[in-house]
């Protein structure tokens, strides 16, 4: 029997707040645990909470974002279920009237295909707390209880089962993700928790229009997660499905060292949590003048700077994508450009692309701990193209700013690495390259035009990288003209 995948992912993302969804406890990442919290993101008798406004905005942004309709009227309910980490032993979520539904996502299948992947809803909710099952590499034989998270504002984003492979998951969740970070609705750091994934994932007959029986992967925190996980799920129920076995609806937990995942529970349904409309919080309704005024304020998304970026620096579609993939990027990108002038565009990309994020990634920084800063990045382009220095010598001169953050300038002039031009200096080094090297001489002369790289070489190397290679090309070939 061939089998296809079917996948929903549902995202949860930490809202950009100072404050928590129903209390004034700060959401600051890092606090010693258990320091930011209160009797109402505790769950303490006769509290009321009180809705954050900020955090409204935010999931109004994101569905706006992703092409949504905002509900004028939507109501917060009561999610009813017992857990450690849940203090009031329910969650104040959204239930039938989610603040934004029917959106979509378009994304780039592995065959270079466009693919529309639809959102079903985006709905604000609060955050459990966090069980710590150990201390460091030291396991625990019991759990600790850090209530620092409960409370914080959250928006769930829940995807139609429209994903066919894993590749189409980390596709999704990429552009989700640099989305939401332009949109300013989240950081979106998956390190600090701020973004975390379930996907729910079942087998199909190729053809057939029913889904499956689905298992949930909860809480992957990591893009490379969500992929791997989706690859073993479907190689798992593949294998029972191929024995006649049966696919049990059930919540499952990632284990990353193992690559494997492991049943967590069976998966209840949503009349198993008792939903109900939350009492002490009355409906929040919208006006069109506050939706039009938040419309008005979004930013330009990436699928936009995408195209600009095309248009008007010639970029290609991949420089491009790779670009407008993370906002810090993009931004970096817009600065060094404008320093270089628009003509410079592309060569400030692939400095950026190759060498820039090629380091970074190396000693795992962002874009935004970069030591190069984007005028920087713009001067090396510039003293290239005014033959300043070479492309070789421009290479060492970028490792000497990455790891000193100087300028270009600076370091060309304290090295001595001003290129020489001089015509009377490169006919000296191309004299005695000529003589060193007499088989590529009459190679060259015999027709093997790529004969003069290798003397070309040499010449460079004579002059320690800092002859012009564009007069060494034109002096050489025309003193090996002469030469008898």
């Amino acid at each position: 029997m061939t089998l296809e995948p079917v996948i929903g992912l549902e995202v949860h993302v930490q809202l950009k707040t100072k404050s928590k969804l129903f209390c004034r406890c700060s959401t600051q990442f890092g606090a010693e645990p258990n320091f930011q919290i209160c009797p109402i993101c505790c769950g303490h008798p006769g509290v009321l909470p009180y809705l954050n406004k900020k955090a409204v905005e935010l999931v109004v942004r994101a569905g706006l974002g992703v092409g949504c309709q905002i509900a004028p009227h939507s109501v917060f309910s009561r999610k009813q279920y017992f857990y450690p980490d849940l203090p009031k032993a329910y969650q104040i979520s959204q239930f039938d009237l989610p603040l934004a539904i029917n959106g979509k996502v378009d994304i780039l299948t592995s065959d270079g295909k466009p693919k529309t992947i639809r959102v079903h809803r985006i709905h604000l909710e609060e955050d459990a707390g966090k069980l710590l099952h150990a201390i460091g590499a030291r396991e625990l034989d019991y759990s600790l209880v850090d209530l620092n998270r409960a409370c914080v504002p959250l928006a769930e984003c829940v995807s139609e089962p429209d994903l066919g492979s894993p590749e189409e998951a980390y596709s999704y969740l990429t552009i989700l993700k640099a989305i939401f970070q332009y949109l300013d609705v989240s950081d979106c750091d998956m390190e600090k928790g701020s973004l975390r994934c379930d996907a729910n994932i079942s087998l199909r007959p190729v053809g057939h229009k029913q889904l499956g029986t689905r298992a949930e992967v909860k809480n992957l925190n990591s893009f490379k997660s969500v992929k791997e996980a989706i690859y073993y799920e479907i190689k798992r129920q593949t294998e029972v499905l191929n024995k006649e076995g049966r696919v049990i609806q059930e919540t499952r937990l990632w284990d990353d060292t193992r690559g494997v995942t492991e049943s967590m529970r069976s998966k209840e349904l949503a009349h198993d949590y008792r939903y109900f409309p939350e009492p002490d919080l009355i409906p929040i309704t919208l006006s069109k003048d506050y939706l039009d005024t938040v419309r008005a304020g979004l930013p330009e998304l990436p699928d936009k700077k995408k195209i600009r970026f095309i248009s008007d620096f010639k970029l290609t579609d991949y420089d491009a994508t790779v670009l407008v993939g993370d906002k810090a990027l993009a931004g970096y990108f817009e600065k060094a450009a404008a320093k270089a002038g628009t003509d410079d565009a592309k060569p400030v990309c692939n400095w950026i692309t190759t060498e820039l994020l090629g380091r970074l990634n190396a000693s795992k920084k962002s874009i935004e701990e970069s030591p190069v800063s984007p005028e920087h990045l713009a001067q090396l382009v510039s003293l290239i193209k005014k033959g300043t220095i070479s492309g070789k010598t421009a290479k060492d001169v970028f490792t000497e700013m990455f790891d000193t953050s100087q300028a270009p300038e600076t370091i060309v002039k304290s090295k001595g690495l001003v290129q020489v031009e001089d015509t009377a200096t490169i006919e000296k080094w191309c004299d005695e390259a000529i003589a060193e090297m007499p088989k590529a001489v009459e190679e060259y002369k015999g027709g093997k035009e790529r004969a003069i790289g290798s003397i070309v070489g040499l010449v460079m190397k004579k002059s320690q990288g800092k002859a012009n290679p564009q007069l060494v090309n034109q002096i050489l070939a025309r003193m090996i003209s002469k030469h008898t």
